[in-house]
């Protein structure tokens, strides 16, 4: 008998594992109390699935597209940075671990690997995450990732100051591997400091960041611009007024701010807001199949995970993340048939119940 993991969570037992104490506290730590880390899985729970029966559901259809680009399942991988610490082939293994399961990467800034190997290293699509740190750098992040053949640059915009985390403030962690997309120059790893990947209790100020850095940001490249981390629907109407192509609904897994709803909650409002005037994604405690599931049926066109492929890179590098996607990918289709639906870009209304008072400005449980 195989003793493959089965479901995402045994990728999670055995990472922990197999990890050294400080990383694993570094990939689960959140913000302050972790309240929105927790309360990203609890809003999924709230969430109700309502099968219907006695349909013809034998053939099904889980393939989609982000922003035109096919993927075989709506799961993607989420931009979490600096992947050496989950497995010394870092990026490169999760990029093949992605290509085998024929969905796309979003490579963090602040990867371990340089982007342009990176893209080399598996045959999925990719996009580029990127953490405005700059005028100067910024610019040439940008250049670079459209140079490598990077479909999309998802701009992260919810670190308007640095967050260390107080597990890994506890633990004296510093990040042990350098960020291989920049040079070795101080003025550069300072200006990263105040990045997720790169905790520091007094980290250097981050550059501002507004509505018109993103006009600036617009006019540096021809690719398509996702913005990660929207939770608003007056953002998301910003977002869709000034043009960007996709939004990613996200906590940053709670790592950035505590105390909000989670992902899940937040992403009704988005979808109306949006208007399907650019595509909308959701990453943020998405740990079963049933999970993208709901996030399909309240409007998203597809979700990525963030610590599970960390999980499934420490357990088995590039077969790791493969193996991890996989069982998100068996659990939806068994969701979908239980359903009574046949694809995931044609779902029915009223496939979920939510809470009632789910909404901006309504009391919450």
């Amino acid at each position: 008998m195989s003793d493959a993991p089965i479901s995402v969570y045994d990728y999670e037992a055995r990472a922990k594992l197999t990890l050294p104490h400080d990383y694993w506290e570094f990939i689960e730590a959140g913000a302050m109390d972790e309240s929105t880390t927790r309360r990203n899985r609890s809003a999924f729970e709230a969430i109700k699935l309502r099968p219907r029966f006695l349909r013809d559901v034998v053939n099904r259809k889980l393939s989609t597209t982000v922003l035109g680009t096919e993927i075989s399942f709506p799961v993607m991988v989420s931009p979490a940075g600096g992947h050496k610490i989950a497995h010394p082939d870092g990026e490169l293994a999760t990029a093949r671990g992605a290509g085998m399961s024929n969905t796309l990467m979003m490579l963090s800034t602040s990867s371990h690997y340089p982007m342009e190997e990176v893209v080399e290293a598996g045959t999925g699509p990719k996009w580029f995450q990127l953490y405005h740190r700059g005028y100067e750098l910024t610019e040439m992040l940008v250049h670079r990732a459209e140079e490598a053949g990077f479909l999309a640059i998802v701009l992260t915009v919810d670190t308007p100051v640095p967050s260390p985390k107080e597990r890994d403030v506890h633990n004296h962690y510093q990040n042990p591997f350098p960020q291989a997309n920049f040079l070795a120059a101080s003025e550069q790893m300072t200006a990263m400091s105040g990045a997720d990947e790169a905790p520091n209790w007094r980290p250097a100020p981050v550059p501002s960041l507004t509505w018109k850095e993103l006009e600036w940001l617009k006019g540096l490249t021809s690719l398509p611009l996702v913005l990660k981390g929207i939770r608003t629907a007056e953002d998301a109407h910003v977002a869709v007024e000034s043009g960007v192509n996709g939004i990613l609904v996200s906590t940053h897994g709670g790592r950035q701010i505590d105390q909000t709803m989670g992902a899940i909650e937040m992403l009704p409002e988005i979808v109306e807001a949006s208007k399907g005037q650019a595509e909308v994604y959701l990453d943020s405690g998405v740990r079963r199949g049933s999970d993208v599931l709901k996030a399909l049926a309240l409007g998203a066109r597809a979700v990525s995970v963030g610590r599970p492929l960390c999980w499934g890179l420490a357990v088995n590098g590039a077969e790791g993340v493969h193996g991890m996607l996989e069982v998100l990918r068996r659990e939806l289709d068994h969701d979908l048939a239980s359903c009574g639906q046949t694809s995931v870009e044609d779902l029915e209304s009223n496939l979920v119940s939510v809470p009632v008072g789910w909404g901006p400005g309504q009391m919450y449980p």
